[in-house]
């Protein structure tokens, strides 16, 4: 892909424009990773709305920028919007930033993309740092083809579904989690995905003490009991490469455990067999089971 140099940007476009949303990335650790044209950016737009003002203010200030910060966070994005759409039709510029990173992943920073293009305003991005990338392609783990699911839910009932969902996925998984619930959704994942299977889990990424650390979810779960969670985590899971698993349908597999079922067998121990013959987890197959008999 062909460069533009300073020269060649400077007469094709004159930044920031009237009327535009930026998404400006910000570093996540190191700030010799803001580039010159996110500062630029961020010392020439008419406001900057931006997750914690006390936290943005400090890197504005480092940048020596004086722009106007206005609050944008999930708490408060709904009543936000329209002021922030304001700006934009009156011909200002617009930044939006994150406490770190690359802001509309993961944040209500979507939903102000949604609405700015909903009412033709032109949105561009300054590309940056961010977490789930600089994770994914130092894991050594498969990085073609990925998903992100960012934080699981909370809910009970939806974090199971989606862990259910992984544990069948056979791309590389992306995973973010607080260092308070780490050990929890290690004990999850092991439960789901299997114990074995491959992992890294990178913390302080940029940063002076950055780590990457695992092979398998019981070593970083052995790990991380002995040594207390510290700091914000990206989890790289190793899909689930089981090459029996596409043998044979969802429906197929659960009709196998039927017939094993009505035959006499042991449900577990008919659960185990099918497991073993298709590729599906035995817990997971189990819990099909179970719901089939509440209804």
């Amino acid at each position: 892909m062909d460069l533009i140099d300073e020269k060649q940007l400077q007469q094709e476009r004159s930044e920031p424009c009237p009327g535009t949303l930026y998404l400006v990335g910000t570093p996540i650790g190191n700030l010799g990773d803001l580039s010159p044209r996110a500062k630029s950016i961020l010392k020439n737009v008419s406001r900057i709305a931006c997750e914690d003002t006390r936290r943005s203010g400090q890197l504005l200030k480092i940048i020596k920028s004086e722009v106007p910060l206005l609050s944008y966070h999930k708490h408060n994005f709904k009543s936000r919007q329209s002021q922030l759409l304001e700006i934009l039709e009156r011909g200002g510029s617009l930044a939006l930033i994150s406490d770190a990173g690359l802001p509309g992943i993961n944040d209500p920073g979507e939903e102000l993309v949604h609405a700015a293009r909903s009412n033709s305003f032109e949105v561009i991005c300054i590309p940056g740092p961010c977490a789930a990338t600089t994770a994914l392609v130092i894991s050594g783990l498969p990085s073609e083809r990925f998903c992100f699911e960012g934080f699981l839910p909370k809910k009970q009932s939806l974090r199971k579904k989606r862990l259910e969902d992984i544990s069948q996925e056979q791309r590389t998984t992306v995973i973010y989690e607080s260092p308070h619930q780490l050990i929890k959704l290690l004990e999850d994942l092991s439960i789901s995905c299997g114990k074995e299977r491959p992992i890294q889990i990178a913390r302080e990424l940029t940063k002076r003490y950055e780590e990457s650390i695992g092979k398998t979810i019981e070593e970083v779960t052995k790990y991380f009991i002995t040594n207390k969670p510290k700091g914000e985590f990206t989890i790289v899971l190793g899909g689930n490469n089981n090459k029996q698993q596409n043998k044979v349908s969802e429906s197929e597999a659960l009709n196998k455990l039927n017939t094993l079922i009505n035959q006499g067998e042991k449900s577990n121990i008919a659960a185990q067999k099918v497991a073993e013959e298709t590729g599906y987890k035995k817990k997971w197959l189990y819990s099909k089971l179970h719901k089939r008999l509440d209804k």
